[in-house]
């Protein structure tokens, strides 16, 4: 079965990096892959994060855009809170950090993860109210896995998203999106 935007339930999604600056990244996916336009929401926190077990509260920029079906998601840590983001970037610096998987059953996704053998290493709420959790599986896949509950709310942003792409011409490559709030 499909959601909306193309990618199957309980696959992959999403393919996510951690960037230095998230302007010169959005236009250099750009210029490379042809991805866009983008969706960015620049600053600000989600109103439920812990990393590693204990609250954190890290302030990110995170711009989205497609290629087809696929997402691609490029993230800039604003603060110097301690992060999965942090960590990925201290141990081989920035690019590659996460497949995002959707998940319909958020319990069923990260207990299924759990199940495997790995630990949940951030956990957040955001703005839709949707939780995503990411999972250290950096030793089986090169990066993490997030599970990404996927409500309605969350389909319909990202089915938004993709269909913007669909035709995209190169005009208005970057789209705003208001602040995330804690």
């Amino acid at each position: 079965m499909l959601l909306n935007f193309g990618q199957p339930v309980d696959g992959i999604i999403q393919m996510a990096f951690v960037v230095e600056d998230v302007h010169a990244a959005m236009r250099e996916f750009t210029r490379l892959t042809g991805a866009g336009p983008w969706f960015l929401r620049e600053g600000g926190k989600f109103p439920v994060q812990t990393y590693r077990g204990q609250p954190t509260d890290v302030e990110l920029a995170i711009a989205m855009g497609y290629s087809g079906s696929m997402q691609y998601e490029l993230m800039q840590q604003l603060n110097d809170a301690p992060s999965v983001y942090t960590e990925v970037i201290a141990a081989r610096g920035y690019g590659f950090h996460h497949f995002g998987i959707s998940a319909p059953d958020y319990e069923a996704g990260v207990a299924k993860y759990r199940a495997e053998g790995f630990d949940l290493a951030y956990e957040a709420t955001v703005p839709s109210g949707a939780r995503v959790g990411y999972f250290d599986t950096v030793s089986l896949v090169g990066g993490m896995v997030e599970v990404i509950e996927m409500t309605p709310i969350t389909e319909r942003m990202f089915t938004q998203m993709q269909q913007a792409s669909v035709g995209w011409d190169g005009s208005n490559p970057v789209r705003s999106r208001p602040p995330m709030k804690a």
